[in-house]
């Protein structure tokens, strides 16, 4: 059964960064396109971005283009979102997902991400 597992978030004041980190476990985590979501307090989950099988193609929400990073080692089943110069609207819980999808994945729907892990917390303070 395939899990994923984020871990890395906490309290951070304004400008400064986090690194979240999502490891996977029994799958083939080289096959599957990996995205990051996020999810305020009584608000929709929110696409964040989406990096491709092979790590060569990623896309990212007009809201953090510039300010964070996706990455992945698939050597390690890892899956990476840095953040940089983060905002207090950043402030959610966020998870990673997993998607079949091999091509579009700029316009990949939520939907189409069928594993997600438990979230973790994201604060930043004003």
């Amino acid at each position: 059964q395939v899990q994923l597992v984020e871990s890395g978030g906490g309290l951070v004041q304004a400008g400064g960064s986090l690194r979240l980190s999502c490891t996977a476990s029994g799958g083939i985590f080289s096959l599957y396109a990996m995205g990051w979501f996020r999810q305020a307090p009584e608000k929709d989950r929110q696409f964040v971005a989406v990096i491709s099988s092979t790590g060569g193609a990623t896309y990212y929400a007009d809201s953090v283009k510039g300010r964070f990073t996706i990455s992945r080692d698939n050597a390690k089943n890892t899956l990476y979102l840095n953040m940089n110069s983060l905002k207090p609207e950043d402030t959610a819980v966020y998870y990673c997902a997993r998607t079949p999808v091999k091509v579009g994945l700029a316009d990949v729907d939520i939907s189409e991400f069928d594993i997600w892990g438990q979230g973790t917390q994201v604060t930043v303070s004003s």
